[in-house]
């Protein structure tokens, strides 16, 4: 619970290769310089408080990653050519849902969207993120493609494979949108139930990493007040008021269909002698939530 990164907007950018290990590093710029508009697509995105992943459909190649191109033979990618490829910047912030899709010229386009230059179009479907970057870890790819092609195969138009977004521990992670909720450890006989669930408005609270939108200590009242009894709609239990105490304590105030809740909770980091992901070392630290009072 409450592992979920800040991610109130997304940028998601089709890619039709494999995935390279940093995702921007993929943009290919008209001057030749990639690493100058990654760098500067990556600045604008964190300015403004963005999480940019790249995206790809299931089924497109066999393996999760691909090798790179010996010298002066095709890639896949230049062989089917990136231009075309879809764009989409999602608000996942309560109030100002929304998907928009659009298409690139070029990659340095990416810019303008995050300008709001360019606008694109507003779709009403919900988009299905699961991460299978078997190059930042191959336990994303070894989990999350089984749940890409279960999930794709009921739902091939919302479904997208994505680059890291963090919680590799927990693959299959996946991510619903505009929503902005994390799940983890989901499996391929789970998640169609999960996204059906989401599209109703109700969250799977023993997959729930929590929201992307909101910090970690109201992720985790949210669960706790949950595990009390509150209605696990997606928009029940929004913050009022969030109040840091000293000694790594948080007051927070959550509104309830049944009234408001007043949640009290500390952070700890405890130390784990595991590795917890393929690519992980021990010992390692996580952060764990301690619940001290809940009163309605």
């Amino acid at each position: 619970m409450a592992t979920a990164p800040p991610a109130p907007r997304w940028l998601l950018i089709e890619n039709r290769a494999g995935w390279p290990r940093q995702a921007l590093s993929s943009l290919q710029s008209a001057t030749g310089m990639e690493r100058a508009l990654g760098d500067e697509v990556g600045r604008a995105c964190r300015e403004l408080g963005i999480r940019p992943v790249l995206i790809r459909r299931y089924g497109r190649y066999a393996r999760a990653d691909l090798p790179p191109a010996e010298p002066g033979v095709q890639g896949p990618d230049e062989q089917s050519g990136q231009l075309g490829r879809r764009w989409g910047l999602v608000d996942c912030r309560v109030g100002q849902r929304v998907v928009r899709w659009g298409q690139l010229a070029a990659d340095e386009q990416l810019l303008d969207v995050l300008a709001g230059r360019e606008v694109g179009t507003v779709s009403s479907e919900p988009v299905y993120l699961v991460c299978t970057h078997g190059r930042h870890d191959a336990c994303c790819a070894v989990w999350g493609r089984p749940v890409a092609a279960a999930l794709a195969a009921a739902y091939p138009e919302r479904t997208w494979e994505c680059s890291h977004i963090g919680g590799d521990r927990f693959a299959a992670n996946v991510v619903t949108l505009p929503n902005g909720l994390f799940y983890g450890q989901v499996s391929p006989d789970r998640v169609v139930e999960l996204v059906e669930q989401d599209a109703a408005g109700v969250v799977v609270p023993d997959l729930l990493r929590g929201s992307g939108v909101f910090i970690p200590p109201v992720q985790a009242a949210q669960h706790f007040a949950r595990a009390a009894g509150h209605a696990p709609s997606v928009d029940n239990l929004l913050p009022r008021t969030v109040e840091e105490l000293p000694g790594n304590r948080w007051r927070i105030l959550l509104a309830s269909t049944t009234g408001p809740i007043t949640i009290e909770l500390s952070a700890h980091f405890d130390t784990v002698n595991a590795r917890l992901t393929c690519a992980g070392s021990s010992p390692t630290q996580i952060r764990r939530f301690e619940l001290h009072h809940l009163t309605n």
